[in-house]
């Protein structure tokens, strides 16, 4: 168990969990009735969060029923990463049946949407900040109700329970942040955050700067939210919060088509899990509209080709998987769309036999020149990418008493979603920034990702979860960080079944993000590994901060828990 000074901070609102009430008599389901209970834990982006997540698993809640905790408190502490007019994705592994399932909670395009909406009168695409914070950027909300699918699916305690944390906290009040309070003050130049109401008056003091660290917020307008959608989830699709959200994205500039009829209508999915073979593991995340199972799935197989323990986190082992890296974000970037609605070649992508092609061009002593997509068996022809990259999110791991766990990403898109707050007291998403901008190329060839109206935006969160070979529990682990969060992931897998990193040590090894011919490295990389990799040709950007967050749930050879939490944010990882 890794217990973090963060810990203390988590505790003094304990009182305000407490006051939650008492669970409401549920019988276990038969499937989940075991003799002795196992060792569980929580790892998120905020220590309220993580507390909140605890409590759910104390009352002898499911790790969906912590999930809905978590989710609703990050929402209202951790608002620039996720939030209940996000979405998500989770994968949750069943310690009984092993049965892994991916519940799909991405957001949609309203019907109104066309794929020339994020072009100009000249047929010119929009620049990024016009259509961030753009009515038009908000796509139809899907954590909510995936979240109630899942817990309809697994839950435990009773729905409303999950939201009581959230009430408590959002009632009684909560310190701001460092995190928050820099970041609402770094974007306060550029962002309607500071200008539009109640966004306004909620993150910046009367003279126009952020609240400071320390300073106590409270959001009532959220806890009536909160108590809304736990009298039955379906009142955040209807009624009041659905006008707020369609009203509040209509508004200038650049309103959007969102209506009262997207909401009712949207519809979260089950979908299977994208597993791929790893030397005596399997590795499985989610599949389209993310690639982050594709990308991963890529990254792990072409990299099992060598051997990456005996290389070791130096010149040579970093040059693999930057190699890799490249290769496989070339792919998903041609290739990778919503499946529901265009030919995704995924038995392709991840065709072993053409990834031994792809691994082919790897060369022990050069950088590959200059990267491009392969061909993969099924691989229709397609427009090049043009979907700009959006570095928000968050990321929680939860294992449960019983064994089960789960493995949830989730966002509102850019920092503060499209930074249009309801008088509900939450923000809206800017998901629909995640299609292509330019949707066909001059030949007419169209892009995966392009918008089609009730189509999901290509996503790169990656919830991962690694299964041994008889199909039991090994780790889960996954980032934010936009089209990083797939380097972010898949680094984590490396440096702990490769190079036998614990989980914080996992987390905290600088990051290395390599898509195209630019290699993104962390401050604080060791140097003389440094100048190897620019010895082989790498083209190195400039050492600099990565916008991680990850969280790490492994399970030990003696059955106890090893957690890690990302030291870029303020997460801890903790147990009942």
């Amino acid at each position: 168990m890794m217990i973090s000074a963060h810990r203390l901070s988590a505790l003094l609102f304990a009182g305000l969990l407490a006051a939650c009430g008492q669970p409401a008599e549920q019988t276990a389901p038969a499937e989940q009735v075991r003799a002795e209970p196992v060792e569980a834990m929580v790892t998120a982006a905020h220590p309220l969060a993580v507390e909140a997540g605890l409590e759910a698993l104390r009352r002898g809640g499911d790790a969906v029923d912590a999930a809905i905790a978590v989710q609703t408190v990050l929402g209202l502490v951790e608002p620039q990463s996720s939030g209940i007019a996000g979405g998500a994705f989770l994968v949750r592994y069943d310690a009984q049946s092993g049965a892994l399932t991916v519940y799909d909670g991405r957001e949609t395009a309203p019907a109104g949407a066309s794929p020339d909406m994020w072009l100009d009168e000249n047929g010119e695409p929009l620049g990024f900040l016009d259509a961030w914070q753009s009515g038009q950027s908000t796509g139809v909300p899907g954590v909510i109700a995936m979240l109630a699918m899942a817990h309809e699916d697994h839950g435990r305690l009773g729905w409303a329970e999950g939201f009581e944390a959230g009430i408590n906290i959002a009632e009684e009040g909560f310190p701001v942040s460092p995190r928050l309070s820099a970041l609402a003050e770094r974007v306060r130049p550029i962002s309607q955050l500071s200008r539009r109401e109640p966004a306004r008056s909620y993150f910046y003091d009367p003279d126009g700067n952020a609240w400071p660290e320390g300073h106590v917020l409270t959001n009532p307008a959220y806890a009536e939210t909160l108590r809304a959608v736990a009298a039955d989830w379906r009142n955040f699709y209807t009624g009041e919060i659905a006008e707020q959200i369609v009203s509040l994205s209509r508004e200038a500039p650049l309103g959007g088509t969102l209506t009262l009829e997207d909401m009712a209508n949207y519809t979260p999915v089950r979908r299977e899990a994208i597993c791929v073979p790893y030397r005596l593991w399997q590795v499985c995340s989610a599949p389209p509209p993310s690639s982050g199972g594709i990308a991963v799935g890529a990254i792990m197989t072409l990299l099992e080709g060598y051997d990456m323990a005996a290389e070791g986190p130096g010149v040579e082992g970093w040059h693999l998987f930057i190699e890799a890296s490249r290769l496989a974000y070339a792919d998903r970037d041609q290739y990778v769309g919503d499946a529901d609605f265009v030919e995704v070649p995924v038995a392709g992508l991840l065709d072993r036999d053409y990834l031994a092609t792809r691994r082919d061009l790897i060369a022990a002593d050069r950088a590959i020149p200059a990267i491009s997509h392969g061909t993969p068996p099924g691989a229709p022809e397609l427009a090049a990418d043009t979907t700009p990259d959006n570095p928000g999110t968050t990321h929680f791991t939860i294992r449960d008493t019983f064994g089960n766990v789960v493995s949830m990403t989730t966002t509102v898109e850019a920092g503060f979603g499209n930074n249009r707050m309801t008088e509900g007291g939450f923000l809206l998403n800017n998901q629909l920034t995640d299609f292509a901008f330019v949707p066909v190329d001059e030949a007419g060839r169209p892009h995966p990702n392009a918008v089609q109206a009730g189509k999901r935006p290509r996503s790169s969160m990656s919830p991962t979860i690694v299964l041994d070979a008889d199909g039991d529990f090994v780790l889960a682990t996954g980032s934010p960080g936009g089209n990083s969060i797939i380097a972010y992931t898949a680094k984590t897998l490396v440096a702990m079944l490769d190079w036998d990193m614990s989980a914080q040590e996992a987390a905290a090894l600088p990051n290395v993000v390599a898509r195209g011919d630019v290699v993104s490295i962390e401050t604080g990389f060791d140097a003389e590994t440094l100048e190897g990799l620019r010895a082989l040709g790498h083209q190195i950007r400039g050492e600099q901060g990565e916008n991680s967050g990850i969280h790490i749930i492994r399970v030990l050879e003696d059955g106890s828990l090893d957690g890690g939490a990302d030291p870029r944010r303020e997460g801890v990882a903790l147990q009942p």
